[in-house]
């Protein structure tokens, strides 16, 4: 039986930091990662509050060597309607700028900085079971070569992500309140003109027809983007079901989209994600925590998914090593509730889109500049900054704004 501290579940961006940080306060780490790296991943536009995360762990002199795009903001377009935010006018002191990574590379630079730091981790291997019951929690593992065996810790961080590990071994699994929704998406060597658009942002960008289904255009460094489309499930019906020629004719329905992408070389197979939105009835429980998107994902119109995953794992360490250390802790206080203050903050933004009340305000003719600091910490992803009225009250305070813009 292999013994260690700490069992990771997975090796992106959760457990790369929960890892990183519990072995610089000297606890042995092990990951367990099913895939290997590196591999495809959505959720490339970062938050500005990410970096502190990133910094926390170390790891900040190996992202700025490997030269991502740089991304000051986030702008949004609607037919002939444009509006954009710098992270630099925000309410909240922090970054004012982040990166816009392919998260094959982003994710292998951080585990392999995890890994110069002294966590080991395992990949191509999967976790099949887990006993909790136990005084000590205890996972089953398989690795690529079919080789089994048993690994316990005194405790297990689930950083699975949308591999939903130990949600769904332990039936945690709850449904989300948002409907079922699809992304297609791909990458692209866009093509585009130096002063089509600018580059420093990330570009959300509304179907001309229907106010709930949108894009993305992530813009990555040599002339290539990411590009998604998304809406509900039913939309996709009335278009092709070969997802490449499913994307392009979405795509070839949007004015910005068909501009800026007049030249463009499709050169990546496009991918399909469905159904992504995610809950669980607990973020923990008896010697495990969830991180990330184990526990639950929104949707990816405000690129929240990797701040919430990267804030989830310095928390959870920080009471983990409490608790291995010998004080009593309270997961549910010290943990979940702190956590879902800012998930729910982005849960509020998430439903004012589609709705409508954030395109309200967003494409508003006019907007005082105090409200927009405001929103603007929120979408640099200072969503637990409870000195923001728009953190305190997301869903009163944007009521109310998207009122007054709209009339």
């Amino acid at each position: 039986m292999e013994q260690c501290d700490v069992i990771v579940v997975g090796a992106g961006p959760a457990g790369a930091i929960a890892s990183a940080l519990l072995n610089r306060r000297g606890w042995k780490v092990l990951v367990l990662e099913g895939q290997r790296f590196p591999r495809f991943s959505i959720g490339e536009s970062l938050l500005a509050h990410c970096l502190d995360f990133v910094d926390e762990a170390g790891m900040m002199p190996a992202v700025e060597r490997a030269g991502f795009q740089f991304k000051n903001g986030a702008a949004f377009v609607r037919g002939p309607e444009y509006g954009d935010f710098d992270f630099s006018d925000k309410f909240t002191q922090g970054r004012n700028s982040t990166f816009q990574v392919q998260r094959a590379v982003f994710d292998k630079v951080l585990a392999d900085e995890a890994e110069k730091q002294g966590v080991e981790i395992r990949y191509e291997t999967r976790v099949t079971a887990v006993d909790i019951n136990g005084a000590r929690p205890r996972v089953h593992a398989v690795d690529v070569g079919g080789k089994e065996y048993d690994v316990e810790g005194q405790f297990i961080l689930d950083a699975s992500g949308f591999g939903r590990v130990l949600p769904k071994l332990l039936e945690l699994e709850t449904p989300s309140t948002f409907p079922v929704r699809n992304a297609v998406f791909t990458h692209v060597a866009d093509g585009a003109a130096p002063d089509s658009f600018d580059r420093n942002k990330i570009q959300v960008i509304v179907h001309p027809q229907y106010r709930d289904v949108w894009f993305w255009l992530i813009p990555f460094p040599n002339g290539r983007c990411s590009l998604g489309c998304v809406a509900a499930k039913e939309f996709f019906a009335s278009y092709p079901a070969a997802l490449d020629e499913r994307l392009r004719k979405l795509a070839s329905e949007e004015p910005f989209l068909t501009r800026v992408l007049a030249k463009a070389t499709w050169d990546t197979p496009v991918r399909e994600l469905s159904g992504y939105a995610a809950n669980v009835k607990s973020m923990h429980g008896k010697g495990f925590a969830l991180l990330g998107n184990a526990a639950e994902f929104l949707d990816p119109v405000f690129s929240s998914g990797v701040t919430i995953a990267m804030r989830s794992a310095s928390m959870a360490a920080q009471v983990l090593d409490k608790q291995l250390r010998g004080a009593n802790v309270d997961w549910t206080s010290e943990f979940e509730i702190p956590l879902r203050k800012g998930v729910d903050t982005f849960r509020a933004y998430v439903k004012a889109w589609y709705d409508g009340r954030f395109q309200d305000i967003m494409f508003a003719k006019t907007q005082p500049p105090a409200i927009r600091g405001m929103i603007c910490a929120i979408l640099a992803g200072y969503a637990w900054d409870e000195r923001n009225p728009f953190v305190a009250e997301p869903e009163r305070r944007l009521d109310m704004v998207a009122k007054l813009c709209a009339a």
